[in-house]
């Protein structure tokens, strides 16, 4: 017999909901959308527009962003308790990047509506949840500014630095 851990349990697990009392869960988890994608199915395109996020309850997607060059790299992967989308809920601009489920994929979907009515209904719980959105975005930098300073660096070391000849 397989045990599946409440929708109260499975939400408090994601970083996300962190700091949420149980009440506010349980009625994300009644009036929440569940999305279910199969390999290949795109959640949304880069230049969308978006006024939705996504949790990923379960599977794996990845995240594709399109060069100037029109060449489509993999930037990301996701993996269960992640979230995406959420930057054009709050900048509402066009969507920066594709995303694909790449395995089988359970989603949660977070309307800005539904942010709307919490922030209605419950100030403080719509407080942690966007400061929970904020820490993960800046973590997020932190991790491109590092590997932006390495690219920089490797690029910085191949081709600008002068060259010792050889012996």
């Amino acid at each position: 017999m397989s045990h599946n851990p409440s929708p109260i349990t499975q939400l408090r697990e994601i970083g996300l909901f962190g700091g949420l009392g149980d009440h506010v869960l349980q009625g994300l988890a009644d009036t929440l959308e569940l999305l279910d994608l199969e390999p290949g199915a795109v959640a949304f395109r880069e230049g969308d527009n978006g006024r939705e996020m996504f949790v990923l309850l379960s599977g794996e997607m990845e995240v594709l962003k399109r060069s100037k060059r029109d060449v489509e790299a993999r930037v990301a992967v996701l993996g269960p308790n992640d979230w995406f989308g959420e930057m054009s809920i709050l900048d509402v601009m066009p969507r920066s990047a594709t995303v694909r489920a790449i395995a089988p994929s359970r989603l949660l979907r977070v309307t800005a509506h539904d942010l709307d009515a919490l922030y209605r209904r419950d100030l403080k719980s719509y407080t942690l949840l966007v400061l929970n959105i904020a820490r993960e975005m800046s973590r997020r930098l932190r991790v491109a500014d590092s590997l932006l300073a390495e690219l920089v660096a490797n690029m910085l070391d191949e081709y600008a630095r002068p060259r010792r000849p050889a012996i």
